[in-house]
């Protein structure tokens, strides 16, 4: 099944071929893979391979999507669950795209936490002490979570896995979505709210949405002007959910307590890549950076064993499922975005 058809993989690592070589074991495509990003510089790389497999800092816009199918490609197989980066009103007849939906909702869930525990409790910040001799625990007090409340913006998957931990923390759940679910809200004890609620009354907001045109920058210095004092904001979505500008402004006026953040909305340039020995010259992120109250990790919920298995797996199974023909579970078209084609027909966008 699929022994001969070729996939290139683009903005690859060491873990990426660890995972997929392990899938592909049982698909037998032919994999080669390349540590560039696609963008308009690299597309040309396509020549002679059926697919292409992007990731989240991808550009796939209408200029790499008329390169990508002048080489021919057939499909766009993403590794993520996000595509916002792909130009899907130009991909539409052209190139059929798929992306993994799921892989592990608990991965992300318990990274946010983990960001929300250390900020609150300032492990990360305890553990450079006492690696330098310094036992002093001035400066690192918390708050019970217990009794506290939180706020969760979308609960899809994810949202639910963090609204379990949250609960077994003992906090009290607030909730946000533009579909509510009154059923589960009765059952995981949590109450809906408008969002002006929400940014009232939460101690801690996590940010689980989708981004777009409704959710981009839904974080400005509007909302959080409607926040509590001293809010914690975690973000593990999306980085354009937050406008950053307004979240420096509320971390230097005391209104943002602490902020937790997985994805930065100029993430593409620097996240997953090394710059240690190199200057930071994004002057955003760099002031970031200098806050001793903003934990920033480099856009890693994903990354488990169980989350990476998951994602190869899908990936190679939703190529298979192209080149076998017929219905495509996971493909994204503009017109699905619109609930007007595959979901209705059960087939194919085009």
């Amino acid at each position: 099944m699929g022994s001969k058809r070729k996939i290139l993989f683009f903005d690859t690592k060491p873990y990426d071929r660890d995972f997929f070589d392990k899938a592909n074991k049982d698909y037998g495509f032919e994999i080669k893979y390349v540590k560039s990003h696609l963008n308009h510089n690299t597309a040309e790389f396509s020549s002679g391979f059926e697919v292409v497999c992007g990731f989240v800092n991808d550009v796939i816009d209408k200029q790499v999507i008329s390169v990508l199918k002048r080489s021919k490609v057939q499909l766009i197989a993403l590794r993520c669950a996000g595509y916002n980066n792909v130009d899907l009103a130009a991909a539409y007849k052209n190139i059929y795209v798929v992306r993994v939906p799921g892989y592990s909702p608990y991965a992300v869930a318990e990274h946010a936490a983990a960001l929300m525990l250390s900020l609150n409790r300032k492990t990360h910040k305890a553990y450079y002490r006492t690696r330098d001799g310094n036992f002093s625990i001035n400066g690192l007090i918390g708050f019970d979570m217990h009794g506290r409340t939180a706020g969760v913006i979308g609960t899809g998957k994810i949202g639910r896995c963090l609204i379990s931990v949250l609960n077994g923390l003992g906090m009290n759940v607030l909730a946000y979505d533009t579909r509510p679910d009154e059923e589960y809200a009765k059952e995981s004890g949590i109450s809906y709210v408008e969002l002006s609620e929400l940014y009232r009354e939460a101690d801690i907001i996590s940010l689980h949405c989708p981004l777009s045109s409704e959710t981009h920058y839904m974080i400005n210095e509007a909302s959080i002007s409607q926040m509590k004092d001293g809010v914690m904001l975690i973000n593990t979505g999306r980085g354009k959910l937050i406008k950053t500008e307004a979240l420096i402004n509320g971390l230097k006026s005391g209104k943002v307590g602490a902020a937790g953040l997985d994805v930065y909305e100029e993430e593409s340039d620097y996240f997953f890549e090394d710059f240690s020995n190199s200057m930071i010259s994004d002057d955003i992120l760099a002031r970031l950076l200098t806050f001793p109250n903003v934990l920033i990790t480099s856009h890693q919920g994903f990354f488990t064993r169980e989350a990476l298995s998951s994602i190869a797996d899908t990936t190679l199974k939703n190529i298979t499922e192209y080149f076998n023909g017929g219905y495509l579970v996971n493909e994204i078209c503009y017109r699905c975005e619109e609930k007007q084609c595959r979901k209705k027909l059960n087939k194919r966008c085009f």
